[in-house]
């Protein structure tokens, strides 16, 4: 079954730092079988909605994407990241 890794930006303090991120966090996500469904900031929002970036990951299954998270690219890419940026991120499998 798939899941999904949803990460929302709740607040981007270093720009620079989010670039380093971002450029060693997309080809190890992909290369743990990840693939990007949406990037970027909210159309349109509602109830308690914020228009902050988010990101959607499909992965094969949540095994797949928690093992993406814990792999050592990804942790290049979050030790890049350096407190560039606070997140909220979940995985959830699909339905």
């Amino acid at each position: 079954m798939p899941a999904y890794w949803i990460s929302t930006y709740v607040e981007v303090t270093d720009e620079e730092k989010l670039r380093a991120y971002a450029e060693l966090a997309a080809p190890a996500l992909t290369g743990a079988g990840g693939r990007f469904l949406a990037r970027g900031l909210p159309e349109q929002v509602y109830e308690a909605g914020r228009a902050t970036r988010t990101v959607v990951i499909e992965f094969p299954s949540v095994e797949a994407a928690v093992a993406a998270h814990d792999g050592e690219a990804y942790a290049a890419a979050l030790a890049a990241l350096d407190g560039g940026a606070v997140r909220d991120l979940r995985i959830v499998p699909g339905a």
